[in-house]
């Protein structure tokens, strides 16, 4: 690099020539106040689009809130400082969090299939900072009554509170699909005996009051059953005892959608084997979520996260002998 140029004697300094240059205003128009532009608040949250050969992919965002966490809902079984130390490390606050809560559409040119239904007005997030499923489906220019298939990972009502609002089915011309064996455990009668304020419990209400009305739609499906052309079920059980995740698949492009196999994409992707707060059974949990991390990570297959950061969208990379999450960019561009 060629040396500046010494400054002729007497010559003004750039920072001198700086300062008169962000004065001038003021001196051609004095006594005029400078207008301060007013804060404007948090920006709307759009839907996001990307195409997957010849299907439409949309996420949605039902709701948004900092909560607790990540601590005990990752890392259950692990002390809060080791969980803290780990969000340290990684530039995040120690001891909340903002998780999403995604619903996905995917448009195959035949049908509009709804990946989980959201929190509806009383779920885990309720309203007014949860809830948004309807309205989001608005923005990306649908109708909920334009939903041919509402496919749901599982039960927990962050994914089931949205199917019907005030006493009223939200997407009425749709069929649903749930994992059998999901299905089976929901329904039995016993679950809804289980201890007052118990996830159980609560659980088994919300089923019974948004699903189990509209058994005679229901498909029940196992893993690897097709749910349209290009969408199959693939296992994940763990979280609850018929968990699912979603193989999408359409002109060699490929997508997982895999409901609650992460609740916090640090956390649960560095340490799958730490239990996870909502996990029925824990140990398989932890398996699934190594089995499933591995498949992501192997295949190099873009992924839905329902609790990662919306838009919820992207990688897994392997990190030793764990895994990183790694949002999606422009890979998706066209």
């Amino acid at each position: 690099m060629a040396p500046s140029p010494p400054a002729r004697a007497g010559a003004p300094s750039r920072r001198a020539l700086l300062a008169a240059a962000l004065a001038a205003p003021a001196l051609l128009h004095p006594g005029r106040a400078r207008a301060l532009a007013p804060q404007r608040g948090a920006l709307p949250v759009t839907p996001f689009r990307f195409r997957l050969g010849a299907f439409e992919v949309t996420t949605l965002l039902d709701a948004a809130a900092m909560i607790d966490g990540p601590w005990p809902i990752v890392g259950e079984d692990r002390t809060p400082e080791e969980v803290a130390a780990l969000m340290r490390a990684s530039l995040l606050p120690e001891k909340r969090f903002r998780p999403g809560f995604t619903p996905t559409l995917v448009n195959t040119g035949q049908e509009l299939v709804l990946f989980d239904a959201g929190n509806g007005a009383d779920g885990f997030i309720p309203r007014p900072n949860g809830g948004w499923l309807a309205a989001q489906i608005a923005a990306a220019g649908y109708a909920p009554s334009q939903v041919d298939v509402v496919v749901l990972s599982h039960a927990h009502v962050d994914h089931i509170g949205g199917l019907v609002e005030a006493g009223q089915e939200v997407f009425p011309n749709a069929r649903y699909v749930i994992g059998a064996a999901e299905y089976s455990f929901w329904a039995a009668p016993d679950r809804r005996a289980a201890a007052p304020d118990s996830l159980e419990r609560a659980t088994a209400q919300v089923f019974a009051r948004n699903l189990a009305p509209f058994a005679d739609r229901v498909t029940q499906v196992r893993p690897g059953g097709e749910i349209v052309p290009g969408i199959h079920a693939v296992a994940a059980f763990g979280h609850t005892p018929g968990h699912l995740a979603f193989h999408v698949e359409n002109a060699g492009k490929r997508l997982l959608v895999w409901g609650d196999c992460a609740h916090h994409e640090v956390a649960s992707l560095a340490h799958p084997e730490w239990h996870a707060l909502f996990d029925m059974d824990k140990a398989q949990g932890a398996a699934t979520r190594k089995r499933i991390y591995d498949m992501a990570a192997t295949d190099r297959i873009a992924v839905v996260g329902y609790h990662t950061s919306f838009p919820s969208v992207g990688y897994v990379e392997r990190q030793g002998g764990a895994y990183r999450w790694l949002p999606l960019t422009y890979q998706m561009a066209e």
